[in-house]
């Protein structure tokens, strides 16, 4: 976890040592077989977005081999998509862009598309506005627990390595000034039997 290598990729929230850590922590469970990881990464909610929207299937972290078990979803939320305050989500006649129902929508959506206990990963971080730190995260996550989520975990994923005494940061190329970390929220999907 400690790699140099940890600069994100233009455009990703999060440093490639995390995917690799990720796809390590998230897809084996013991007695089943290594789950696909998919990544979908998020940069905007303007009109079309859904076909700007990333899709990445990864190969299980060990052998590459296909496997039957339901996937874990990782989202990367660029934190230009979030709300630009604490406040709850704006609803589907308020939420500026092409994002149906806002950030609600997308939850109820998602939670459809995974199995019972199907694992999402929401990967974001804090934003400026106008010099103002905003953390959308309580927002997310009120949301995520309203379409049927649970709330698992939070991660910090710093930016930056060891050197010597103390961190280097490696900030994403377009972040804030200041930016050392981003988020990652683990959620499980609730389903009734």
């Amino acid at each position: 976890m400690n790699e140099p290598s940890g600069v994100s990729a233009p455009g990703e929230v999060l440093p490639g040592w995390a995917l690799d850590k990720i796809r390590a922590e998230f897809t084996h469970r013991p007695g089943h077989p290594a789950a696909r990881l998919i990544k979908i990464h998020i940069r905007d909610t303007e009109p079309g977005m859904d076909t700007r929207v990333r899709v990445t299937y990864l190969a299980p972290h060990e052998d590459g081999s296909s496997a039957r078990t339901a996937p874990v979803l990782l989202a990367e939320l660029h934190p230009d998509t979030l709300p630009a305050s604490d406040e709850p989500n704006p609803g589907c006649d308020q939420m500026p862009g092409a994002l149906e129902n806002g950030w609600s929508g997308f939850f109820h959506r998602t939670h459809r598309l995974l199995p019972r206990d199907g694992i999402l990963l929401l990967a974001t971080r804090q934003r400026r506005d106008a010099g103002r730190l905003t953390d959308p995260l309580g927002s997310l996550i009120a949301s995520a627990r309203t379409a049927g989520f649970r709330y698992l975990q939070h991660i910090v994923i710093v930016h930056g390595h060891p050197d010597g005494d103390h961190i280097t940061p490696t900030p994403p190329e377009s972040a804030p000034p200041g930016l050392i970390h981003s988020d990652l929220l683990v959620l499980s999907a609730i389903t009734s039997v």
